[in-house]
């Protein structure tokens, strides 16, 4: 049977929520946010915080399916205009299934999160909760010290990026009939420069309010 993108679209949210439920739970985020902290506010004003969130987080779990759909919107718009300079024309709604498939990629990365932190480092503070991406740069250099404006850019320096963007490439490939290299380049003049462009922009935002 052959999902439409509304159903997969809605796995994908799904699955990205229960992973985000099941992570604050397991690894017991509460308890790490109270340690850290302790050394700031009062038990009374920790409280306070931890039942603020708890309070308010069906919010970011609505947030989910909201932020996805714009992002794989985007992605397959800046695709769209990829085409555009080596002269294909493909449907959007079939860009638009690309991306989403693609997306399952990144999947890994909360899966590999949990696992890291329940099984191989169980010790750990909220930042490392924070700046922890499975392979990428930033694990290769580590956090304490970098920048905080760099650590976006080493962050989405990895290799489910990598991985991304060549099941992308495949599918443009078959999608227009090309043997060649054509799906990178497209990948690379759409959604590079804007990926590109996003990065430039996390970091410039970082770097004014850090």
């Amino acid at each position: 049977m052959k999902w439409n993108n509304s159903s997969i679209f809605i796995a994908l949210s799904a699955t990205y929520i229960v992973l985000s439920y099941i992570s604050s739970v397991v690894l017991n985020l509460n308890g790490v946010m109270a340690h850290s902290l302790s050394e700031q506010l009062t038990a009374e004003q920790i409280n306070e915080v931890l039942s603020f969130k708890d309070k308010w987080q069906w919010v970011g779990y609505v947030f989910v399916p909201i932020l996805l759909l714009i992002k794989i919107s985007v992605t397959a718009l800046l695709i769209d205009i990829g085409c555009l300079f080596y002269n294909e024309k493909l449907p959007y709604k079939q860009l638009f299934r690309m991306a989403l498939l693609g997306e399952c990629i990144f999947l890994v990365v909360p899966i590999v999160k949990l696992c890291w932190f329940a099984f191989f480092q169980p010790n750990f503070t909220l930042e490392d909760v924070q700046y922890f991406y499975p392979l990428s740069a930033l694990n290769i250099t580590g956090y304490k010290g970098i920048a905080v404006w760099f650590i976006y850019p080493l962050q989405v320096l990895n290799l489910f990026e990598i991985a991304y963007w060549f099941f992308m490439a495949v599918q443009l490939n078959k999608a227009i009939g090309s043997t060649t290299g054509k799906g990178i380049n497209i990948m690379a003049s759409g959604y590079g420069v804007g990926l590109l462009l996003w990065v430039v922009c996390v970091m410039f935002f970082t770097l004014n309010i850090s």
